[in-house]
């Protein structure tokens, strides 16, 4: 069966290397979202509380309630309603019409649209926002935004780090003790300091962090790779063709081996045909849904170990291959 190694002296690694930027490890908050963007959530989430993190950030209810006891502040993305009371749950406010959809004394965090316009109350918003909270007898523990081009050489960073600098200056007039949160793994990286109360840290803890050439993330190490076993292997002779449609040729005599991963698995069938693994094995004719053929003669293969070398094979990034790896892979936990 195929199976996922992750690597924890490579997480850990990462860890140390954020722990340092913040100066404080309190500071990290570990995004968990999406099944640890692939990594798996039970795994990461309990080499994470081992480490000393202490905070997490996931999409859903359904994700929070499975970390519950690893983690004593748990920050949801997309609340749904009615939602839950645990005291390590944070639910986030996305839009200013929701603020009367939380019963009395939920713990919330608001967020600001400083220019991602996607969620978050509008920055002319806030006022409204906090007495509303207020009227609605919230507990408003905290204020974020999220940067929509922190990895790109451009001043739009910048533009938004600003706009942010406004809402806290505003808000703490009303509330001193709230916590504010900005820093996603690229904005931390360009930070020469981390002024708010937290970081949201996912990408590079899992070290596939990329950003534009100028910006520094030294000595991340990929955590996770994913790994195929032998199914079937024969010989072909020169001309004979492999798979759906026939899309490969042999052009020599070549021993073939079928391996038990296929785009059910995540592995994205536009690599069929271009895709060369880490050892230099090709991949040959199209992805299956369960299976996929290389130039190999290993029982193991190793499909890859770098989301983002992998990525750029599928002209897309390395967020995509992880997450769509499908989670019934079972996940090893190595070093």
């Amino acid at each position: 069966m195929s199976f996922i190694e992750l690597n924890k002296s490579a997480f850990f690694n990462n860890l140390d290397i954020i722990a340092k930027k913040t100066a404080d490890i309190t500071k990290i908050s570990l995004v968990l979202k999406d099944n640890a963007y692939g990594h798996g959530l039970l795994e990461i989430a309990a080499m994470a509380s081992e480490y000393g993190i202490s905070r997490a950030v996931v999409r859903n209810e359904a994700e929070a309630q499975m970390i519950k006891d690893f983690f004593p502040y748990i920050l949801i993305l997309n609340p749904s309603f009615p939602v839950s009371m645990h005291p390590s749950y944070r639910h986030t406010i996305n839009a200013l019409e929701d603020i009367e959809k939380f019963p009395p004394s939920s713990r919330v965090e608001l967020k600001i649209d400083t220019g991602m316009h996607r969620n978050g109350i509008a920055m002319e918003q806030l006022e409204e926002a906090l007495a509303k909270i207020e009227a609605c007898g919230l507990e408003l523990e905290g204020i974020f935004t999220h940067y929509r081009s922190a990895d790109a050489l451009s001043g739009e960073w910048f533009w938004q780090k600003k706009n942010f600098e406004q809402i806290k200056s505003k808000a703490r007039r009303s509330n001193k003790n709230l916590r504010f949160h900005s820093c996603n793994s690229a904005a931390l990286f360009r930070s020469g300091r981390v002024d708010d109360e937290m970081v949201r840290v996912g990408i590079a803890a899992y070290g596939c962090l990329k950003m534009d050439e100028g910006f520094e993330a030294v000595g991340l190490r990929p955590v996770l790779s994913l790994w195929a076993e032998k199914i079937s292997r024969r010989e072909l002779k020169k001309g004979e063709k492999i798979g759906y449609n026939a899309t490969f040729e042999a052009d020599r005599e070549m021993l073939v081996t079928n391996y038990d991963v296929g785009y059910a698995d995540g592995l994205l069938r536009s690599l069929s045909n271009t895709y060369r693994t880490p050892f230099g094995h090709a991949l040959l004719g199209r992805v299956s849904m369960d299976n996929s053929s290389y130039d190999c003669t290993e029982d193991k293969l190793l499909v890859f170990d770098d989301a983002n070398e992998i990525a750029s094979f599928a002209g897309t990034i390395g967020y995509e291959i992880l997450v769509r790896l499908s989670s019934t892979i079972e996940r090893k936990i190595i070093g």
